[in-house]
């Protein structure tokens, strides 16, 4: 089976760790080799947070410079900053809504313009899903759900080898019930996106 590696990059809250974990289940319950990663930053202040999951025959669980197969990225700031991990040939998905760091709140710094940023983005890799996820979330009435808009965005992109119903069944499984149904509406939503881009 050819080999995938997905690198998932957001900051603490955004759930995506559950994301990458909820793809590796649905990979699992394919029979597929998987396994999954995860580097904390200081995930419960708004700090950087990886996750990493590889599908295939894969000797280590650490993906190298150049190495994704597909980046996603829950914050515009963040995917561009884990570029390193890709190639010109990885798809990237990315979120376009920003959240600004503690510092540019506090006057400290200042946030890039998102325009600019995805076309930096544009310029180094050929495909490049963005869409913006937060207003999907909050479209189905659950802001906490942007993980499953970017879930459903990479399944619709179909550069995995999980498909919509698998995904939609381990979602099922394994997220609370109180927020099934707006979890599979914002998986639908971040399907659909990708499939239009």
């Amino acid at each position: 089976m050819e080999t995938k590696r997905v690198v998932f990059v957001g900051v603490g809250g955004q759930g995506n760790l559950l994301a990458s974990r909820l793809l590796g289940e649905a990979a699992l319950s394919l029979g597929i080799p998987v396994v999954v990663s995860e580097i904390h930053g200081m995930a419960q202040r708004g700090g950087i947070v990886e996750s990493a999951v590889l599908m295939g025959d894969v000797g280590s669980p650490i993906v190298s410079k150049g190495e994704a197969d597909v980046l996603v990225g829950f914050e515009p700031v963040e995917t561009l900053r884990a570029l390193g991990k890709c190639n010109n040939e990885t798809l990237v998905i990315t979120n376009t809504h920003p959240l600004p760091p503690f510092t540019v709140s506090v006057g400290q710094g200042t946030y890039p313009p998102v325009d600019e940023m995805l076309d930096l983005i544009k310029a180094k890799i050929k495909r490049v899903i963005a869409l913006d996820g937060d207003a999907m979330a909050a479209e189905v009435g659950n802001p906490l759900s942007l993980n499953m808009v970017m879930l459903g965005a990479l399944i619709g992109s179909g550069s995995v080898p999980v498909k919509a119903e698998t995904m939609k069944k381990t979602i099922e499984e394994l997220t609370k019930r109180a927020f099934l149904e707006s979890n599979l509406k914002a998986f639908d939503l971040g399907y659909d996106s990708a499939k239009m881009q």
